[in-house]
C-alpha cells in the first residue's frame, strides 16, 4: 500500500474536506507527507459535513442515531450535532471553568451524551479520558488521581463510587452527572446544557495536540496513560485512504464497542464521520443475542464491527430466523477471530468476517480490506501510513513465516496514528521502542504475500472479550483476601471468550477450608468489588505452591503454558 498524495486519494466531498484543511493551514513536511500544522476534527470534518447536508449535498441519512430497545431513540444531522456540541462546550468553558488542556474523565454508557460530551472537549481543546461503565471506585480514584482530572462526568449508577473517593482527589473541582434527576454535590448535566447558549467558538488546536488519553493495562504496575492527539485520531483517517471501513455518507455503522474502549473512539466517532456516514448505537445494557440479531433485522446497519466474542455468541443461534434488512459488511476487533466461527457466519448468513488488529498505542495497523482474499486466521495487510514488520529482540527484520514480534517502523518518521507517549511515564515511552520500531509486545508471523498472523502475547495480558487485563491487577484484588498467601493469575481458552482470567491460588496458612468451591465464589466476589467486575477469575485452581525463577519470580508463562497445553 503507497500513501498517494491527498489530492488523489479521496473522491468528492472527501477531496474537499482534505482540500480546505490544506489550504486553511500552513502544512510541515514529514517524510514524504504534508502535514498541517493546525487540524480541529469538530471544526474541519464535523462542520464542514455540516455545511455540506445544509447545501443539500448529502443523503437524508443521520449523523447519529441512538436507541435503547425500550422504543427512545434520538437521530441527529451535522448540523443538529454541531449546535448541542456547542451548547455542551459551554458548559464545560464557562460553567466548569475548563480551559484548553485540561482533562476531564467520562465515564458513560453508551448514551447520546457520551458524543456529544466528546465533541464539545475537541471544540474547547479538553483532553477526553473514556473510562469502561465498570470501573470500581479504586479505579476511579486511580484515573482521577493519575490524570489531575479537573471534571468528571457520569451517571447516577457510577456517581456513589466517584463519591467515596472524590476527597482524596485534590485536583478534582466539578462533578457533572447525567441523570433525570439531582444529587448533592453534583451539576446536572442535562440541565446545564439545555440553557447554554450554541453560540460557541471552536479553539484553534495544533495536530500534535493531546485529544484524549486511553488507559491500557499493563503486565506489571497500574495502567498506563496512553496518549492520542488530533492528529492521530483526527486527522490520520483523512490521509489512510478507505481502507478499514470503506463508508459512504450513506452508510450506517454499528459498533458494539464498550465506550471506554478506543476502538469506540475509532468506529464510533472519528473514522465514520470522517466519510460522512451515520453512527448506529444501541444502549447495549447486556450484550445479548436476540437484542443484537433484531437490531439488525429493525434497522438500515451496513456495517457491524465488534468483538470476536459477538460473532461466537452469534453464530449459536439458529440464524435462518432472522432477515438482515441492510448487512453487507462485518468487522472483528480485539483479540484474534476463530477461523470456525468465520466458516459458520458465512455459511448461516453468507457475509465475510473482515478481521482488524491494532491496540490502544496504535489504533488499526492491520486490516482485511474489502475485496481482499480473506485467509482463515489471518488478520490481514498492513494499513496505509504503517510500516508493520516481524522483528527479533534486536529489532531485526525476520523473513515470511518466522515468528517474532509485530512492530510498527516509527524512525524516522513517526506516523500519524501512533501515540504520543505514555503520559508522565517516560520509562515506559522509551521501552515500547526498540531499534527503529514500536515494539506491539504481540508475536506473529508474515507470509509472502503480506499477511500477519497473530500468534500471542509477548507478555502476561490477558484479552478476554476484547477486555485488555493485566494479572497485576488481579493479583492485588485476590492477594487482599485473608485466605490468599499467593496468587498468579494467567490466560486460560475459552470457547466463548477466547480466553479468560484464571487465577493460581496458594492459601494462607493460617485459613483452611472444606469447601473451596464456596471459598472460590467468595474469592471471585471480592475481586468484582475491588476492582472492574470484568476483570474477575472465571477460573480459580488451588495449588501448594507457584512456580518460580531461582530470584523468586513467579514463572507466569509455565502455568500459561500449562493452561493452553502447550
Amino acid at each position: 500500500w503507497t500513501l498517494k498524495p491527498p489530492n488523489r486519494t479521496f473522491h468528492g466531498h472527501l477531496r474537499l474536506l482534505v482540500s480546505d484543511v490544506y489550504s486553511q493551514y500552513e502544512s510541515v513536511r514529514r517524510g514524504e507527507q504534508e502535514i498541517p500544522k493546525y487540524f480541529n476534527f469538530a471544526s474541519d470534518v464535523l462542520d464542514k459535513w455540516s455545511e455540506i447536508e445544509k447545501a443539500g449535498k448529502r443523503s437524508s441519512n443521520p449523523a447519529f442515531w441512538w436507541v435503547n430497545g425500550k422504543g427512545e431513540e434520538v437521530k441527529w444531522s451535522f448540523e443538529e450535532l454541531g449546535f448541542l456540541s456547542r451548547k455542551v462546550a459551554n458548559v464545560l468553558t464557562k460553567v466548569c471553568g475548563m480551559q484548553k488542556g485540561d482533562r476531564v474523565v467520562v465515564i458513560l454508557p453508551r448514551i447520546p451524551e457520551w458524543w456529544l460530551v466528546y465533541v464539545a472537549c475537541m471544540r474547547a481543546g479538553i483532553v477526553l479520558i473514556p473510562g469502561i461503565s465498570q470501573l470500581s471506585a479504586q479505579d476511579i480514584l486511580y484515573r482521577l488521581r493519575a490524570s489531575k482530572a479537573t471534571c468528571i462526568i457520569t451517571d447516577d449508577t457510577r456517581a456513589p463510587a466517584v463519591d467515596s473517593v472524590a476527597s482524596e482527589c485534590q485536583f478534582l473541582k466539578t462533578k457533572l452527572i447525567v441523570s433525570k434527576g439531582s444529587r448533592e454535590g453534583w451539576l446536572n448535566f442535562t440541565d446545564l446544557y439545555k440553557n447554554q447558549s450554541a453560540d460557541h467558538s471552536c479553539i484553534k488546536t495544533r495536530i500534535q495536540d493531546s485529544m484524549s488519553i486511553f488507559f491500557t493495562s499493563g503486565t506489571t504496575g497500574s495502567p498506563k496513560m496512553t496518549e492520542h492527539s488530533q492528529g492521530s485520531l483526527g486527522f490520520r483517517p483523512l490521509l489512510s485512504e478507505r481502507y478499514w471501513l470503506d463508508l459512504t455518507p450513506s452508510d450506517m455503522i454499528w459498533s458494539t464497542a464498550d465506550t471506554g474502549w478506543i476502538l469506540a473512539s475509532l468506529g464510533c466517532v472519528f473514522d465514520p464521520w470522517v466519510f460522512g456516514a451515520c453512527i448506529f448505537i444501541h444502549n447495549l445494557p447486556q450484550i445479548e443475542s436476540a437484542t443484537i440479531l433484531n437490531t439488525l433485522c429493525r434497522f438500515p446497519i451496513d456495517v457491524l464491527l465488534g468483538a470476536p466474542t459477538l460473532f461466537r455468541m452469534l453464530v449459536q443461534n439458529d440464524l435462518s430466523n432472522y432477515k438482515f434488512m441492510n448487512l453487507k459488511h462485518c468487522l472483528s476487533g480485539g483479540e484474534p477471530l476463530n477461523p470456525e466461527v468465520m466458516e459458520q457466519w458465512k455459511s448461516k448468513t453468507g457475509l465475510d468476517i473482515h478481521e482488524v488488529y491494532g491496540q490502544t498505542e496504535t489504533g488499526i495497523i492491520c486490516s482485511v480490506f474489502k475485496g481482499m482474499k480473506i485467509k482463515p486466521g489471518s488478520m490481514g495487510k498492513a494499513a496505509p501510513l504503517y510500516d508493520v514488520q516481524i522483528v527479533d529482540k534486536n529489532a531485526n527484520i525476520l523473513p515470511p513465516g518466522q515468528q517474532g514480534e509485530i512492530a510498527v517502523r516509527s524512525k524516522p518518521i513517526r506516523p500519524l496514528g501512533l501515540f504520543s507517549e505514555y503520559v508522565d511515564n517516560p520509562k515506559k515511552t522509551a521501552e515500547s521502542e526498540r531499534g527503529g520500531f514500536y515494539v506491539t509486545g504481540d508475536r506473529g508471523t508474515v507470509d509472502e504475500d503480506g499477511y500477519f498472523q497473530f500468534i500471542g502475547r509477548d507478555d502476561d495480558i490477558i484479552i478476554s472479550s476484547g477486555y485488555r487485563i493485566g494479572p497485576f491487577e488481579v493479583e492485588s484484588a485476590l492477594i487482599e483476601h485473608p485466605a490468599v498467601a499467593e496468587t498468579a493469575v494467567v490466560s486460560s481458552p475459552d470457547p466463548l471468550r477466547g480466553e479468560v482470567v484464571k487465577a493460581f491460588v496458594v492459601l494462607s496458612p493460617a485459613f483452611s477450608s472444606d469447601d473451596l468451591e464456596s471459598l472460590t465464589r467468595d474469592l471471585q466476589e471480592h475481586v468484582k468489588k475491588t476492582t472492574a467486575p470484568y476483570k474477575y477469575p472465571r477460573k480459580v485452581e488451588f495449588v501448594q505452591e507457584l512456580p518460580k525463577t531461582v530470584t523468586g519470580k513467579i514463572k507466569r508463562n509455565e502455568l500459561r503454558n500449562k493452561e493452553w497445553g502447550r
